[in-house]
């Protein structure tokens, strides 16, 4: 496998997208980052590696993903917010 600064991988059990940063005989160093933000730098095996490619629709589907549980989410609280009224409403109408 040839592999050059910039090529995007992933480990043959899975995981993250790692960027190759160098290229050595039999090692790769590589960048990626973390769940939490964090940037991770690691020297791994050529044979742990395999190369990938980021597939740009794959992104806009998790974006898509985001946005509806946003949507999910102002709809819930809207939800409540009716709740809340009738629950008004019916307290009016006792106390009268």
């Amino acid at each position: 496998m040839e592999l050059k600064p910039g090529d995007v991988v992933i480990l043959k059990s899975g995981g993250h997208p790692l960027t190759v940063v160098e290229v050595n005989e039999e090692n790769v160093e590589c960048l990626w980052m973390g769940v939490d933000g964090d940037l991770f730098r690691e020297t791994l095996p050529v044979i742990a590696l395999e190369s990938t490619e980021l597939d740009p629709e794959e992104d806009e589907e998790e974006d898509d993903e985001e946005e509806d549980d946003e949507d999910e989410d102002e709809d819930e609280e809207e939800d409540d917010e009716d709740e809340d009224d009738d629950g008004d409403r019916k307290k009016k109408r006792k106390a009268a």
